[in-house]
């Protein structure tokens, strides 16, 4: 096979020699930031950094009236506690394998009292904050993807109203800051809409769903620009062709047109997914605990800022290396198809 034009050929000592070059880079920069954290005045506690991603956490079942134990029982992985006081009785049931009960029958029970508990692993708050912005971002990628799909063919429309909607949407969203838009969705948006539906003695909506409608919109103009550009780059023949075959514009559209535009838009539209993922961090500024906020609150309770940055780092590298391998597999079977 020959080498292309931009590639010179290279023999096996050479090649070896640059991959020599390469890791000595890595190592080189490995070593600076050992120097670097040794020379601080600062006690390193790794140690302490699991129990932020999961914890044995003590469950406790309280008393809620006031009165004596009437009966305790247990069948299996079912515990069963009854209290009876002078306004009734309360049964409280306990299921976990090892349950051990802190009270007996004929006790005195005051409201707040611990009747039993129990040990159970509970994710901490980091894997809470990692599933957060996984689940975020993810949303906002779909429906970015839908934004941007009606955006770019309305981008490209004959129809004046559809052209200059989607004209005017992309310059307002790319012309303003993600934040600025997401403190518009939460302190305005949101306060209209959940005042709304309070007249009407209906749900508030959680505040993560206006932070995915944010990252959605602000993705979607990008994507527009994606789609319009993958779009263009497929020569006007390929549609007409196929509307000589009898093809509605639409149909057109689904079976020829975006098909081969796919493979071309599938490169950007990879970085802008990656962009999104890492723009999900200022979602913690309308108090969704997404990743980098749940660093922060690890860091104010163990106060070890180095090594929680370090993993948050690491972290958001796993979630974004994911999504590229994810692209570049579709890229493949783009290619192949």
């Amino acid at each position: 096979m020959e080498s292309s034009s931009l590639q010179k050929p290279r023999t096996k000592a050479n090649t070896i020699f640059w991959i020599s070059v390469f890791f000595l880079g890595v190592f080189s920069m490995l070593a600076i930031l050992y120097i670097a954290t040794i020379k601080i005045d600062y006690v390193w506690r790794w140690y302490n950094v699991p129990r932020y991603f999961a914890h044995h956490e003590k469950v406790e079942t309280k008393a809620e009236i006031e009165g004596t134990v009437a009966s305790i029982s247990a069948d299996g992985n079912r515990t069963v506690v009854s209290v009876k006081g002078e306004d009734g009785a309360e049964v409280y049931t306990i299921e976990h394998e090892k349950v051990e009960v802190w009270v007996g029958e004929g006790d005195l029970i005051s409201p707040g009292d611990t009747l039993a508990h129990y040990m159970e692993w509970r994710p901490g708050i980091m894997l809470q904050g990692m599933w957060i912005t996984l689940k975020a971002s993810l949303y906002a990628i779909v429906f970015g993807i839908l934004i941007g799909l009606m955006g770019g063919i309305a981008r490209l429309s004959s129809n004046p109203a559809f052209k200059w909607a989607a004209i005017t949407y992309v310059e307002i969203i790319r012309g303003s800051p993600l934040l600025v838009q997401i403190f518009i969705w939460y302190f305005v948006f949101a306060t209209l809409v959940n005042n709304i539906l309070l007249h009407y003695s209906l749900r508030e909506i959680p505040a993560i769903y206006y932070g995915v409608a944010s990252l959605a919109c602000f993705t979607g103009a990008y994507v527009t620009e994606i789609v319009r550009a993958g779009i263009q780059s497929i020569h006007k023949g390929q549609s007409e062709a196929s509307r000589s075959l009898g093809m509605t514009y639409a149909q057109s559209m689904y079976h020829v047109i975006l098909p081969q535009a796919m493979r071309r838009i599938l490169p950007p539209l990879a970085g802008q997914f990656i962009s999104l993922v890492k723009d999900s961090s200022l979602l913690g500024i309308i108090a969704i605990r997404e990743l980098t906020k749940a660093t922060r609150e690890a860091i104010t309770v163990s106060l070890q800022p180095y090594e929680f940055w370090f993993v948050c780092a690491i972290m958001y590298l796993v979630l974004t290396f994911a999504l590229s391998m994810f692209v570049q597999y579709l890229e493949r079977r783009y290619e192949t198809s």
